[in-house]
């Protein structure tokens, strides 16, 4: 008897519970967009007898189910606290690093040798076409080996740095790699997000002038726009953290400029400030990501600039704007034309200056065009 009342008691807790749960979902509705994960959430799928049979119905109602779980954010917390409790180094894709570090995993058996050399194939016939410089940025598993935990698998970014050097040409390669490894105990890289800071940025500078050209930043002009940003590798773990700042350089922000997002809205700053009091904060540098963006300077020296890029480059773009007249930005992720014809539109007769700045892993993953 004593059995079946526990089996009992065992079968209505868990019955209350998912009953609590369903009625909390009902009531609570769906969400169409996660703050904390910066991103669109799973809506709940149309039900036919194609979908069921295809086995696309169960497997799109189990994400939809996944992302409307009343309270998840509390959830992935708790989560990880229990992670941590077991001793876990790694959660959701993230290594939980010394001094307060979140570094983003990125395993060698995740870029194998055909996806590498497809897209170095790519940046060889874009530069050639081009004269490209080209700038990929190490992300922070490989520059931050001492906050790694011990035995910690990363993929290696400076054999591939040596690679692309090697099919593109030393004149084309614009080395971050060293610069940023000399700086490594600096706050070049956020603890809460996967990009690098303006001061990591501001080494990308100095990586990228030339010999003799003018310095226009210092990193002591830096200054906060927000003191509060906890970023998208924080929405993985939820961990109880304390914000960090994002930073600028003034100087950007009073140069005189004309931005326009994708042909059609004008602004006159690279930087958009209502995204401070979002989650999304690093959104504040050129309002997050766009397909297409032309910035035109008060730099009347007639020459132009052309970026392919990832979201690395939001951050680096605006301290540019002292060098050229005309700067095109171009996210190939949201372009589905052809690529060199697009940019011979916006070429002058006296040519124009082209920079490919991804970080490494978004280079592999994302570097994709027709020409």
């Amino acid at each position: 008897m004593g059995e079946k009342r526990n089996a009992l008691f065992t079968i209505l807790l868990l019955s209350s519970i998912i009953l609590i749960l369903t009625v909390s979902d009902f009531i609570q509705g769906d969400r169409l967009f996660s703050e904390t994960e910066n991103r669109v959430l799973a809506s709940k799928p149309e039900f036919t007898a194609e979908a069921l049979f295809k086995g696309n119905y169960t497997q799109d109602f189990e994400t939809y189910v996944t992302d409307q779980f009343v309270s998840r954010d509390k959830w992935i917390g708790i989560k990880t606290y229990m992670d941590m409790f077991l001793q876990k180094k790694e959660i959701g894709g993230v290594y939980l690093g010394a001094d307060g570090y979140l570094i983003e995993q990125h395993l060698p058996e995740d870029y194998p040798k055909e996806q590498v050399d497809k897209k170095l194939e790519l940046l060889e016939q874009l530069v050639e076409r081009w004269d490209a410089k080209v700038m990929l940025v190490p992300t922070a598993d490989n520059i931050l080996t001492d906050k790694l935990p011990a035995y910690a698998l990363y993929y290696d970014e400076a054999h591939l740095l040596e690679q692309v050097k090697e099919r593109i040409g030393q004149e084309n390669y614009v080395d971050v790699y060293a610069i940023l490894q000399e700086h490594g105990q600096e706050e070049i890289y956020y603890r809460t997000d996967h990009h690098w800071t303006s001061l990591g940025a501001y080494y990308g500078y100095l990586a990228w002038a030339q010999e003799g050209q003018s310095l226009y930043y210092a990193p002591e002009d830096l200054e906060v726009a927000a003191d509060d940003f906890l970023g998208t590798l924080h929405s993985k773990v939820n961990l109880d953290m304390p914000g960090e700042s994002i930073l600028y350089f003034p100087k950007t922000m009073s140069d005189s400029v004309k931005v326009t997002y994708d042909l059609q809205r004008v602004t006159d700053s690279c930087y958009e400030k209502s995204h401070l009091t979002t989650k999304n904060k690093y959104a504040f540098f050129l309002d997050d990501n766009h397909a297409f963006i032309e910035i035109e300077t008060d730099c009347r020296n007639g020459k132009v600039l052309y970026v392919i890029k990832d979201s690395y480059a939001n951050c680096f773009i605006p301290m540019l704007t002292p060098y050229y007249q005309k700067i095109y930005v171009m996210d190939l992720r949201y372009f589905k034309g052809r690529l060199f014809g697009f940019m011979e539109q916006y070429q002058p007769e006296e040519g124009m200056d082209v920079l490919v700045l991804y970080n490494c892993v978004h280079f592999l993953e994302q570097f994709m065009y027709m020409p």
